[in-house]
């Protein structure tokens, strides 16, 4: 049984699956945008994600470029061209490079001999699970984040409850019939259906429920690192670094936690935000003016800030399973989030940190208070936290997938 799989950027979840299905015997070629082996220094001065672009050299064989958009897209988002890059529309956007990417591979998919099945992403698999169903292929969908209709659902009514944070939502709630159409066609056409979380795969409309789903959690990192905190979190003229990781929208329900901070009103809390700004930095400031905010910067640098936190909140409105969560439980730290970041699994109640409900700032306020009354059991927390989140590994994600794919 041989594979086919395409992807145009390399996430995290791609990559370990694209070496599980190599070391399962079942890759024939995976097609992405950019890759590469070595350390070219060109593509350094370009890419923004520099690390998901470098594969393993055993990879080497089975990689397949179609590179000219997403270059494209690179250099003018680097030279702050963003006319020709954030919108749908825009002929360099991600939009345009997964949909060029999509065309190019169902040109070519019945030129692989003997291959059983493609794999596909949402918003790059329409042309492609056409093709392949034309083939007599099978088409197997992973679904990163919920269906587009609960997506949009949960984010319309974000739209109205706190209307200022509209412009935050853009892509959740932009998305042209067209587009929105294309999801739809991808999910009619899979075979199987791959989510990351119960939550994505309790997102599916109903018509789909004839449909085989998997649920595979994502990995957590292979470099954990635990760091101890006992000490640290029990001096009390130290406030508690409370961190948020995440684009800065109402999506990962900043406007929440914000509310829950004015809730607190206390100096013994320092909130640190680091992310991707979705409007001007003077209008979170203007929110909450005593926040830290710290600007997108290399993976590496990201697991070292949250070395420096104590806990991570996250109350996100709609996700798929946010990997920020296990990425901050590598490094020992307790969680507060919502059961719609996809990663309820994650919480051992008072063991690993708190579920709020989403749209609570008072339930989000309550659980940061309990960890500032409860500095002592911040360390025990985040071992537990490290240790939970060790048993999630990318060798299980992709094999729980390739087993499922075989079993037909």
């Amino acid at each position: 049984m041989k594979i086919v799989i395409s992807h145009p950027t390399g996430n995290a979840n791609v990559r370990a699956l694209v070496m599980g299905l190599m070391q399962a015997g079942m890759l024939e070629k995976f097609v992405t945008t950019i890759a590469y082996f070595d350390d070219p220094k060109w593509l350094k001065a370009i890419a923004r994600d520099i690390n998901r672009r470098k594969f393993d050299e055993s990879l080497k064989p089975y990689i397949q470029t179609h590179p000219f958009r997403e270059t494209a897209r690179q250099i003018f988002y680097k030279l702050g061209m963003a006319d020709l890059t954030d919108l749908e529309s825009n002929p360099f956007g991600i939009t345009a490079v997964y949909t060029e990417l999509d065309h190019y591979v169902s040109k070519k998919i019945t030129s692989y001999p003997g291959i059983s099945g493609f794999y596909g992403y949402e918003d790059g698999s329409y042309h492609t699970f056409g093709a392949a169903k034309k083939a007599g292929l099978r088409c197997i969908y992973e679904l990163p984040i919920a269906y587009w209709q609960t997506m949009r659902s949960l984010l319309m009514e974000e739209a109205e409850r706190l209307p200022a944070w509209k412009p935050t939502l853009k892509g959740g709630i932009s998305d042209s019939a067209g587009k929105l159409e294309r999801k739809t066609t991808e999910l009619k056409l899979a075979d199987l259906v791959i989510a990351p979380s119960k939550f994505v795969a309790g997102s599916l409309p109903a018509w789909a429920n004839d449909k085989k789903v998997i649920v595979s959690a994502f990995g957590t990192p292979a470099n954990a690192k635990y760091v101890k905190r006992s000490s640290r979190v029990a001096d009390k003229n130290r406030p508690l670094r409370i961190l948020f990781v995440g684009s800065m929208s109402q999506r990962k329900g900043l406007a929440d936690l914000f509310e829950a901070i004015r809730l607190l009103n206390t100096k013994h809390v320092q909130l640190i935000v680091l992310g991707s700004l979705q409007s001007p930095l003077s209008f979170y400031k203007k929110i909450l003016p005593a926040f830290s905010y710290e600007a997108p910067r290399a993976h590496n640098e990201v697991l070292t800030l949250m070395e420096s936190c104590d806990v991570l909140c996250l109350p996100s409105i709609v996700e798929g399973r946010a990997l920020v969560l296990q990425e901050a439980m590598s490094r020992g730290l307790p969680l507060i989030i919502t059961p719609n970041t996809g990663g309820e699994d994650l919480i051992i109640e008072k063991q690993t940190g708190f579920l709020v409900p989403i749209r609570s700032p008072q339930s989000i306020a309550e659980k940061i208070n309990w960890f500032l009354e409860n500095r002592s059991c911040i360390g025990e927390m985040g071992n537990a936290a490290f240790n939970h989140a060790a048993k999630y590994t990318w060798e299980v994600y992709s094999k729980k997938i390739t087993d499922a794919i075989q079993q037909g």
